[in-house]
Parts: C-alpha cells; sequence; structure tokens
C-alpha cells in the first residue's frame, strides 16, 4: 500500500515511517524543509506545507492511505485557527486525488462542553476530517510516553527540579498513558483491519494512574526524591507559571497540556482491542525507556 505520513519529523510520526516500511508499505514523508530532512530508509520524502495549500500539488498522487500526524502548538496562540486551516487543505487535496483512507491521532477525553482549547482543537481537526470524502480512523491517545513526548518531558522536568511541588487538585485527575510504541502499533495495525475504517476508537496503556502517581514512578525511576501537596487553591492557570519557571517546554506547547489536565482521559471503549493486537506496556517500562532514550541514569 502507497502511505503518506504527515508530520513525519514529530514525536510519533519519526517512529512511524519506519515501521511501516517494516510492515511492508511504501511510504511517502510529507516534511516542509526536505533538506533538513533524513529519512529513514525506504522512505520517499515530499516537500510541501499543510498551510499552503498550493504546495501540496502532486503530494498525494497515487497514495491509498495518509496519516494526519500534525498539529500547530509549537507555533504559539492561534493554533486552533492553523490547525483548522491545515486539517482543510490537507482533506481537500486528499480527497482531489482519490485518497481512500485516513487515520488521524487525536486526543482523548469526556465529550462536552468543558474540553481544554487544545483537546478541543483535536475534536475540531477530527471533524474536519471526518467530512471528507476519504474513509478516516481516528485513534483518541491521552499522554503518549516516550523521548520527545512533550507531556512526558513536563512530567521529568518537574520531578528533576522540584522535590518539593505544591500542586493543584489536578494531580488526582485520572489518566491512561500509552507507550509510544504502542500508539505506533495501533497505527499500523489498523491499515490491516479494514473494519476499522470509517470509526473512532479509543486506545490506552495498561495502567489507569493519576498524573501524582506518574510523577512520583517517574521520579522513583529516576532516582528523585519527590514530595507532593496537593492543594484546592492552585488552578490550571496559575499552575502554569511555576511550569514556565521550572521547565524549558515551550509555553505554547505546555500551556495547553496544563489546561487539559482538569479532563479525565480514561478508556471507556476499548473495542480497539478485539480488532488490533497489541501488548501493552506497562507506564513503568514505558517511563523507563523513555527515560534511558533520554539520557537518565535509571534505578534498577
Amino acid at each position: 500500500m502507497r502511505v503518506l505520513v504527515t508530520g513525519a519529523t514529530g514525536f510519533v510520526g519519526g517512529r512511524l515511517a519506519p515501521e511501516l516500511v517494516a510492515a511492508g508499505h511504501d511510504v511517502r514523508a510529507l516534511v516542509r524543509d526536505a533538506s533538513g530532512y533524513d529519512p529513514p530508509e525506504g522512505v520517499e520524502v515530499a516537500e510541501g506545507d499543510l498551510l499552503d495549500a498550493e504546495s501540496l500539488t502532486g503530494v498525494f498522487d497515487g497514495v491509498d492511505a495518509a496519516y494526519y500526524l500534525v498539529h500547530s502548538m509549537r507555533a504559539g496562540e492561534g493554533f486552533a485557527e492553523r490547525d483548522r486551516r491545515a486539517a482543510r487543505n490537507f482533506a481537500a487535496a486528499a480527497d482531489a486525488a482519490g485518497v481512500d483512507r485516513v487515520v488521524y491521532l487525536g486526543g482523548l477525553g469526556e465529550e462536552g462542553s468543558d474540553l481544554s482549547e487544545h483537546l478541543e482543537s483535536r475534536r475540531e481537526v477530527e471533524a474536519v476530517l471526518a467530512n471528507a470524502a476519504f474513509d478516516l480512523t481516528t485513534l483518541r491517545a491521552a499522554v503518549v510516553v516516550g523521548a520527545g513526548s512533550a507531556s512526558f518531558e513536563l512530567v521529568f522536568q518537574l520531578v528533576d527540579r522540584l522535590p518539593l511541588m505544591v500542586t493543584p487538585q489536578w494531580v488526582r485527575t485520572p489518566c491512561q498513558p500509552i507507550a509510544v510504541a504502542d500508539v505506533v502499533a495501533y497505527l499500523v495495525g489498523v491499515l490491516d483491519a479494514p473494519e476499522t475504517a470509517g470509526d473512532t476508537y479509543e486506545v490506552g496503556g495498561p495502567d489507569v494512574l493519576s498524573y501524582q502517581a506518574m510523577l512520583e514512578r517517574t521520579a522513583r525511576l529516576a532516582g528523585r526524591r519527590l514530595y507532593i501537596l496537593p492543594i484546592p487553591v492552585l488552578s490550571p492557570s496559575l499552575s502554569t507559571y511555576w511550569v514556565d519557571l521550572v521547565t524549558d517546554v515551550p509555553r505554547s506547547v505546555a500551556h495547553p497540556l496544563i489546561h487539559g489536565l482538569k479532563n479525565p482521559v480514561v478508556v471507556t471503549d476499548d473495542r480497539i482491542r478485539d480488532l488490533v493486537d497489541v501488548d501493552l506496556t506497562p507506564f513503568d517500562v514505558a517511563a523507563e525507556r523513555a527515560l534511558r532514550e533520554r539520557g537518565v541514569a535509571v534505578d534498577d
């Protein structure tokens, strides 16, 4: 199958492209600047920008399936509008080229009006893609654990630099993190499961944890001391100030993520487990791998 990967230079896309090649697919990676991209063996490179519709001419030609793995949070304020425009340009180009299937990695969380701006934008992109002519498969994930994950980087830098945390109630919010290797396995696997076309699935790891538990487990693995004192008056908005002070995760990424911590992100529909067989990775194992890949000495 000829497959296009957008977001090929990103945290998930960079891992997905070689796995698709290993699964026997012909892979084309869409990047904004081909001169700065060293493609994995067997990956064809196409240059274009989803925010520039004209630059996408020919990019989707001959493509059977495409992955949408892009977001604009790192670009700062107005990311929702940029993501909306990128999704519309992607959908128009894919439809014009006759692409049959698209796979989108979105955000896990409850439906409703009280979503964070980040999660609301993820759902809006999903809606734009769902209104196109191709069959859309959506996978919704919470915190993806791996070296290079903005969410996990926040977790590690907090435990690395703050032995005592005075934290808001969101540290008790339940979350179902998933290892990046498992996300990639699901993304590859749905292509071989035609019954997943046109449907939405939730993916998560085997552990449901509070954010406090994730912080404590990561601290233990990294050999850091950590004391957490939750208090009810510190809101996610106020939390962003001390996150800015003690981490170097860009504000444009950290702030939307922090504001989303009020929303429980737990799998309530695990139908994907019957369609794509993935041996799920426990949080501690995924976190240990991420820390080692990041160069952190891990306590055995």
